[in-house]
């Protein structure tokens, strides 16, 4: 399948990294939010990455220059009529994202391949408001998209091998280390990923150790570059708890079970950076 044109649902932290890898790679891109103010908060937030990525010599005016031509932000879906693969990153509502693809088997060309950026939920859910599920599969980015070397590809049993093939080379085209699951609650990442951020609340919830001794044990002891703790202010509590609120509903798995400090924050708004303070503060 020759891919040319990508487009882009959502251009928040996700959507415009991802636009702008694509722009980066070649690719045409169509980005699309829900409203005016949004899309140019995106657009602005591709195009800064895109400079201090000249300023710090990792890409030249010229490719700078030309990524950004590439990309062309729209409020209408209906502007995804030329796209070749779609990639959906919104919010880890799953309601949400089964419109989102409902709507888009009805505007792109027959052949596009539709993909969710998704983290954790049911891609089948999402294929299954297609009529055509065999080409649906997940396409999980890391954040920042323009850093993060790893590509979580996510297969559903229906997801055919053409469609496989024609996906794993477009993101290898990215520059991405791609890695393959099959649809399950959390992947490879997030099922592995989010039991251990849970522990490390249960950890200071039942007053074992102080969050920066745990945070500290974690980043010297086993040389990660950050604690649990600190890992979910950055990720965000609330989307944390989503998360695993998801994969408990769907697997019923004790290791996905929140604790009750995680909700409690959650509640008192308490989402870590994004509203500058979780775990601990920002100023």
């Amino acid at each position: 399948m020759n891919i040319k044109t990508v487009g882009v649902v959502g251009c928040g932290l996700m959507g415009s990294g991802i636009a702008e890898v694509c722009a980066k790679s070649g690719y045409d891109v169509v980005v699309m939010e829900v409203n005016e103010a949004l899309l140019n908060k995106g657009l602005e937030r591709i195009k800064a990455s895109l400079t201090k990525a000249v300023e710090r010599n990792k890409l030249s005016a010229e490719a700078r220059d030309a990524a950004w031509a590439r990309i062309r932000g729209t409020t209408d879906l209906a502007q995804f009529d030329s796209c070749d693969f779609a990639v959906e990153a919104v919010i880890e509502n799953l309601d949400a994202k089964k419109k989102i693809f409902a709507r888009l088997d009805e505007v792109t060309p027959p052949h596009a391949i539709l993909s969710s950026n998704t983290s954790s939920l049911s891609i089948i859910d999402m294929a299954a408001m297609t009529a055509r599920p065999a080409q649906v599969l997940g396409m999980h980015f890391f954040n920042p998209v323009p850093v993060m070397p790893l590509l979580e590809m996510v297969r559903t049993f229906v997801t055919s091998e053409e469609t496989y093939a024609a996906a794993r080379a477009f993101g290898q085209s990215l520059g991405k280390q791609v890695i393959v699951a099959k649809d399950t609650p959390g992947f490879i990442v997030n099922a592995l990923l989010v039991p251990y951020l849970l522990d490390a609340v249960r950890m200071l919830e039942e007053g074992i150790a102080a969050k920066e001794d745990i945070d500290t044990g974690i980043h010297l002891g086993l040389n990660h570059p950050m604690g649990p703790l600190t890992l979910l202010d950055f990720v965000g509590i609330d989307t944390t708890l989503y998360i695993a609120d998801a994969m408990f509903a769907e697997t019923k798995n004790a290791r996905y079970a929140a604790p009750v400090l995680m909700r409690r924050m959650v509640t008192a708004g308490y989402y870590g950076r994004k509203t500058g303070k979780g775990f601990y503060e920002y100023r």
